[in-house]
């Protein structure tokens, strides 16, 4: 008895409604990134292994999906890693591709790799899958898209006032309300290392910070301990933990913390030009609050840091994220190009909607009429119509086979196709067709031309 087939833990199939949904968001996302003025690419699913090792820091590392080298890789296995069990080194042997981790760091490497041929600031969207080997749970998965824009070639400050209202217009166009759009700067981040006195220990200090939603103070002091971060320093950091209030309460706090780090006053400022700006043009839907233990644990981000939350009475992490990256493109040679990005959690935000009820129902619309077959006459007069119907946009077809009327009606009804055409030897000899509506039962005889119609309205 064969086996019955299955998918890698962390992937999906799709259905066809799933995927009217998915489009739903891509197409909402898409018509917002073009009315920014960002222009679309597209890279390879998989990339050098050199490009993506040691651009997400240890932990993202771990989480890259290895490709193996064709044929016979155990040819050219480094022998010595090999018998001493050090997969590592003997990753490095007998792997040099790896599928992408993000479109972040692909981008970048576009970028360099084609800087002749751009006129910058650049401004681009990537909406692509990308993979990591991840432990699967809600709203996390092994392959899943990611839908990104960026811009390279500038550091004015007005990028992080747009990318704000582009995350504001995205949301407001899909109907999701109560999204609080958290905002730090990586520079706030390296300014409280200086004032405890652990500038050495600054990855270890942001990424335990960043997992405060997810194991609390306590675990967030007990992870810094571990990395070797002293008692006093985490003693002079504990004000970060008692900071409330609204976003201009927050800035005050910041102003007696970081009293003492110029680079930590600097983020202060960012932060202070970023809320004015959009005090001037306030968000429709979204709310902008100040996280001073964001962190994402990305190596990569200069400037400020960007991470969406969903409602609050949605149980799901982040729905998007990003920040500013100024000396990204330097690891591949091309310095002093300043960029920014941000990126939208399809994935999460399609189970947000789907909680929330918020999926229009024109969506999942498909087929719009259903032609019944009666046999091979009939079925090329049908078929006629169908043709002439589909030059008019209206999305018909006809029943392949000339099975039972039941059998076909029942098909009709279970894709949820609205209207079903009878077209038998009555209707060719007066050239008219039956128009039957599923739900209603309702029925009428028509030209060809009233037909359109009806089914255009």
């Amino acid at each position: 008895m064969a086996q019955k087939p299955s998918i890698p833990k962390g992937t999906r199939d799709f259905s066809p409604e799933e995927v009217a949904k998915r489009n739903y968001i891509f197409q909402t996302i898409q018509s917002e990134f073009k009315s920014f003025g960002f222009q679309p690419i597209e890279t390879p699913s998989f990339e050098n292994s050199s490009t993506l090792m040691g651009k997400y820091g240890e932990e993202g590392d771990r989480l890259i999906f290895k490709i193996l080298n064709s044929g016979d890789f155990l040819k050219k296995a480094d022998k010595k890693a090999l018998s001493n069990n050090d997969s590592l080194g003997l990753t490095s042997s007998i792997s040099e591709k790896a599928l992408r981790y993000d479109l972040t760091v692909p981008f970048a490497r576009y970028v360099v790799q084609h800087q002749n041929e751009i006129e910058f600031p650049f401004k681009r969207y990537q909406i692509q899958p990308v993979w990591r080997a991840d432990r699967p749970q809600k709203g996390r998965f092994r392959e899943f898209f990611q839908c990104d824009a960026d811009v390279v070639g500038s550091n004015s400050l007005w990028q992080e006032v747009e990318f704000i209202q582009l995350y504001d217009a995205v949301f407001s166009k899909l109907g999701l309300t109560g999204v609080t759009i958290k905002i730090n700067n990586r520079k706030i981040l390296s300014g409280f290392s200086e004032v405890i006195g652990e500038q050495d220990k600054l990855i270890d200090f942001t990424v335990a910070l960043d997992k405060l939603d997810k194991i609390g103070e306590e675990g967030v002091k007990k992870e810094m301990r571990e990395k070797g971060i002293s008692e006093e320093a985490i003693t002079k950091i504990q004000p970060i933990f008692n900071l409330n209030g609204n976003f201009s309460e927050k800035i005050t706090g910041l102003q007696d913390i970081l009293a003492d780090s110029e680079t930590g006053q600097k983020g202060i400022s960012e932060l202070q030009f970023i809320q004015d700006a959009i005090k001037e043009m306030p968000l429709k839907i979204a709310q902008l609050d100040l996280d001073v233990t964001l962190a994402r644990g990305l190596n990569y981000y200069t400037g400020a840091i960007f991470e969406v939350a969903a409602p609050e009475d949605v149980k799901m992490g982040s729905i998007g994220g990003g920040g500013r990256y100024d000396d990204l493109t330097g690891i591949f040679g091309l310095k002093d190009m300043s960029g920014i990005g941000i990126s939208f959690g399809l994935d999460r935000i399609y189970l947000v909607l789907e909680e929330l009820g918020l999926f229009p129902d024109t969506v999942t619309q498909n087929t719009k009429v259903l032609f019944i077959n009666f046999g091979e006459k009939e079925a090329l007069y049908a078929m006629q119509a169908v043709r002439k119907l589909r030059e008019e946009n209206i999305t018909a077809e006809l029943y392949p086979d000339a099975a039972k009327m039941g059998k076909q009606m029942k098909y009709a009804d279970k894709r949820d196709i609205p209207y079903t055409v009878l077209a038998g030897e009555e209707e060719m000899n007066s050239q008219k067709f039956t128009l039957k509506h599923m739900k209603s039962g309702e029925q009428s005889s028509l030209d060809f031309d009233t037909l359109k119609n009806k089914l255009s309205s």
